[in-house]
């Protein structure tokens, strides 16, 4: 039995993971590389694995640094069935089908050939097959079952058995709780298991107190007249956003201005939030009970959606104060930039950071400082207060991530720490050596093969 890390080793983004059992290979996620622009330039490079003998890919949830290559395997060859839960095909289809768009743009400017076309999205499709928690898919020898790890909606953790062994691969793992999704699912057991770690060696804020810091740098903004610009995940992230300033206003505990959501993928995937909504496979009770009551969770008076070019240019028009959610969530593409460059000069403006910003992207710099950036060519001055709450992340914090190791560290005999930058990964894996001697928990490196 032999796991090779194809991705997601020493980095956060590019999760790919190839398992060998005999003559059978099944891959776990097939994600693209995003932040820098040489992690960038890594998604045209040809695979480290032959497509056509991978027998399965199974996909733990659908963003593109989970997902961005599936085409890719597609066109390479690759002739096996695609699994992961109802919801993350749904939202995957629509993720995948809108970054080409931004990749085809990409290409066009670095001077490459496309990484694939509407069609070639559309094709991937017809190899992908729904299967809910818990329901189990065999691969030859495999067995494979999915628990949810509570990130985003339809967000898994594959169990894998095979050769008398139970592998565990959590993919993102959920902040908890979180708002309106079901929370983290916890295995049981495990001979070996690999582990996220973007934020292996941070703790959020707790719920309340983001709540409130969230409130208060929305009252400060308004008070100053200025805009509250939040760069946002498509998917997740700006539900989240929409839930939350909800509960805000019902409450009280800001001023009605208007809120735009300017993003056309994220009102896409709101929609299939809205299909999945009663459904308490994937939502909370709390919030099933909300929607019975009336509560419209992903609604709320002066809300906009603006899912035109058109009405996102009449946003410019709408006098401040106002608040602008928009993508991408790392400022490296999207509408969110046209608001950038109109008003980090602004001093009375805020930009809300609220979700992991990758080495080398636009809102990593913008977060650490920088008092100027090149935005869509130009050079702006940032004037505008940088603000960041880690407590919205979807991912899981140290303690969280410890609390998952703690549920299957009885039979643990190596943890795999991946999906981290090196210093948050390095300092995780010596968080659980510390606290289980019996355990190996090392950072592997790129393209490293192991014998289970």
């Amino acid at each position: 039995m032999k796991l090779t890390f194809c991705g997601g080793a020493g980095a956060v983004t590019g999760a790919n993971y190839l398992f060998e059992s005999g003559a059978t290979k099944i891959l776990v996620d097939c994600g693209m590389h995003q932040g820098s622009s040489y992690c960038e330039g890594l998604n045209w490079e040809p695979f480290p694995y032959n497509p056509a003998e991978i027998s399965a890919v199974i996909v733990t949830h659908p963003h593109l640094d989970h997902i961005g290559r599936l085409p890719q395997l597609i066109k390479a060859g690759f002739k096996g069935v695609i699994y992961s839960t109802p919801p993350a095909k749904d939202t995957g289809e629509l993720i995948l089908l809108d970054s080409q768009h931004v990749l085809q743009e990409e290409a066009l400017k670095k001077h490459k050939p496309l990484l694939y076309t509407p069609a070639e999205v559309i094709s991937t499709m017809g190899f992908w097959q729904k299967r809910k928690y818990h329901e189990v898919m065999n691969v030859g020898p495999f067995e494979i079952s999915f628990v949810n790890a509570g990130h985003v909606l339809g967000s898994a953790s594959a169990i894998i058995k095979i050769e008398g062994k139970t592998i565990v691969c959590s993919g993102d793992l959920g902040n908890n709780p979180p708002p309106f999704i079901c929370g983290t699912e916890y295995p049981v057991e495990a001979d070996y298991a690999l582990i996220e770690s973007a934020y292996g060696n941070r703790v959020h804020e707790d719920a309340p107190t983001r709540h409130e810091l969230f409130a208060h740098i929305i009252q400060e903004t308004i008070k100053k007249g200025g805009v509250l610009m939040i760069p946002s995940f498509a998917l997740e992230r700006t539900q989240e956003m929409i839930f939350e300033l909800n509960d805000l206003i019902e409450q009280n505990k800001i001023p009605r201005v208007p809120v735009f959501i300017d993003s056309p993928l994220a009102i896409k995937l709101t929609a299939v939030y809205q299909k999945y909504a009663s459904d308490p496979l994937y939502f909370s009770e709390e919030s099933i009970q909300l929607i019975r009551g009336g509560d419209a969770i992903f609604d709320f008076p002066g809300l906009h959606m603006t899912l035109t070019t058109e009405q996102s240019k009449a946003i410019n028009e709408i006098p401040a104060p106002k608040i602008v959610i928009a993508g991408s969530g790392m400022s490296q593409a999207g509408r969110i930039l046209h608001h950038e460059r109109r008003y980090l000069p602004d001093p009375k403006s805020t930009l809300l950071v609220m979700g992991y910003q990758a080495q080398g992207s636009l809102g990593r710099r913008l977060l650490e400082g920088a008092p100027l950036v090149r935005i869509m060519g130009e050079e702006m001055p940032v004037a505008a207060q940088i603000a960041s709450i880690g407590g919205y992340s979807a991912h899981a914090d140290k303690p969280q991530l410890l609390k998952w190791v703690d549920h299957i560290h009885k039979n643990l005999k190596q943890l795999f720490v991946v999906q981290g930058e090196g210093e948050d990964a390095e300092a995780f894996a010596g968080h659980v050596c510390d606290r289980y001697h019996s355990i190996q928990a090392r950072v592997p490196r790129a393209g490293e093969t192991v014998v289970l």
